[in-house]
């Protein structure tokens, strides 16, 4: 089931970004999650149904071609209706027009059938960081 749910994009962490973040990351997850430099240099996208911020992730410029998704999180009472997906393919088809070739990821590895699901393949060996097992995968525009 996919909801109508609106993709913003912004230049800088829009509060709303930062609020789905906290919720997801540190409450949910116990990850440690401060806004840092690469929030000043990177692309936002936040997903609403209506004026509800329920999707927030992050894409900057990494290595080579390649830009770096990060942050990627849906609040939990609109996980499992797409809006991931959905989101997902709003940023692969942004930075397509961008210019971008290629997306990499370090998925939190419970996630990494959802971005196989997604086209992206894994890349690297699993490693652990914030003692979470993740894994490096990667997805040609």
């Amino acid at each position: 089931m996919i909801l109508d749910m609106e993709i913003k994009i912004y230049t800088s962490l829009p509060d709303e970004a930062m609020q789905i973040r906290t919720t997801v990351f540190v409450k949910e997850q116990g990850f440690v999650d401060l806004p840092d430099e690469t929030d000043l240099v990177a692309l936002h996208f936040v997903g609403y149904i209506g004026t509800l911020p329920v999707a927030t992730c992050r894409a900057f410029k990494g290595d080579g071609d390649c830009y770096i998704l990060g942050r990627f999180a849906v609040l939990k009472a609109h996980r499992g209706k797409g809006l991931g997906s959905e989101l997902l393919g709003a940023v692969c088809d942004s930075l397509k027009e961008r210019g971008i070739s290629c997306l990499k990821l370090h998925s939190q590895y419970p996630a990494k059938d959802f971005y196989e699901k997604n086209g992206f393949e894994v890349c690297g060996e699993p490693e652990y960081e914030q003692n979470a097992l993740h894994v490096w995968m990667k997805k040609m525009l």
